[in-house]
């Protein structure tokens, strides 16, 4: 079985599969250092993410085990910390809202204590309980999916591509949300804060992260550009100070750029290749490929001929 692409999802789905007793390589075009996964923020809640019903169920998954893994921080880079979704409130929310423990309204908005992962530390972590696992990450590009199965003499192939599948399947309904952050150190802010909305291409938010604190942010789609703009950085910090006054005058570490892989909705299916191979589709995770990876990696383990165990 190959599992191709090296990012959260394609980790996550990997360690799953590995765990399950299948023999799994993965396939990824750079390490997962390099993806957009080590970019973000990276603060469980389902968003830019479709459809909802669905997308909800998959996060609750996910928050179980996120949930677990914070009982070792360091290792795992998953920490439950408290904050607060500005003007939101819970009758805005789906069904999937009522289940969060702890997420409660107040006059602000929604408070709760929610998994915050420090994506470097956690992407290691993901990539060694794979090899633990008895797993094998290849750093190979990939042109033709069915030549990856062929080539790789695999029965399974899961495309975990992200924005990669626009091309690779090709699947033009996968589109770039651009979104830049700026990183500053922290002047003792413990807690998180958001304020956006699921369309806005501005937001505020900070997010408390043991290399510094993250500022962001924006959501603009079908750019493709890595460069950070300055004049969004500065931007980005007076919007943050503005509901943290001692940001303004944090040093700034550095700044990060990342594409999200959105899409109309998740494509999570399977299909035939012509050799009779089976092809699964776990992509187009928009802004929440962290909040969904393992309900998303459970449901792919069983489209690849997995049943849970």
């Amino acid at each position: 079985m190959i599992v191709v692409g090296g990012g959260v999802i394609g980790l996550t789905t990997a360690v799953v599969l590995a765990e399950r007793g299948r023999r799994v390589r993965v396939w990824t075009r750079e390490p997962a250092e390099l993806t957009t996964s080590a970019v973000a923020g990276a603060l469980w809640w389902p968003y830019r993410i479709e459809p909802e019903d669905f997308a909800g169920e998959w996060a609750l998954a996910s928050l179980s085990v996120y949930a677990e893994l914070a009982q070792r921080p360091g290792e795992t880079g998953v920490r439950m910390v408290e904050g607060v979704q500005e003007g939101l409130r819970l009758d805005g929310l789906g069904p999937w809202a009522a289940r969060v423990p702890e997420l409660r309204e107040t006059d602000e908005g929604l408070r709760a204590r929610l998994p915050l992962i420090d994506m470097p530390v956690h992407l290691a972590w993901l990539r060694e309980r794979f090899l633990a696992a008895g797993g094998v990450v290849e750093e190979r590009s990939v042109e033709d999916l069915a030549e990856a199965a062929g080539a790789g003499g695999a029965d399974v192939v899961v495309n975990c591509t992200g924005l990669g599948a626009r091309e690779l399947v090709p699947d033009p309904a996968v589109r770039p949300v651009r979104g830049q952050l700026v990183v500053v150190e922290n002047p003792g802010i413990t807690t998180w804060f958001t304020s956006a909305g699921h369309g806005d291409s501005k937001s505020t938010y900070f997010f408390p992260q043991p290399g510094g604190l993250i500022l962001g942010g924006t959501a603009d789609e079908d750019e493709w550009s890595l460069v950070p703009d300055p004049a969004v950085a500065e931007e980005i910090v007076r919007r943050c100070a503005a509901v943290r006054p001692e940001i303004a005058g944090a040093r700034v570490l550095g700044h990060r750029i990342g594409l999200r892989p959105t899409r109309h909705a998740v494509r999570l299916d399977r299909e035939l290749l012509p050799g009779g191979q089976v092809l699964v589709h776990n992509y187009g995770h928009g802004g929440a490929g962290i909040t969904v990876a393992w309900g998303c990696a459970q449901v792919a383990a069983r489209l690849a001929g997995d049943d849970d165990r």
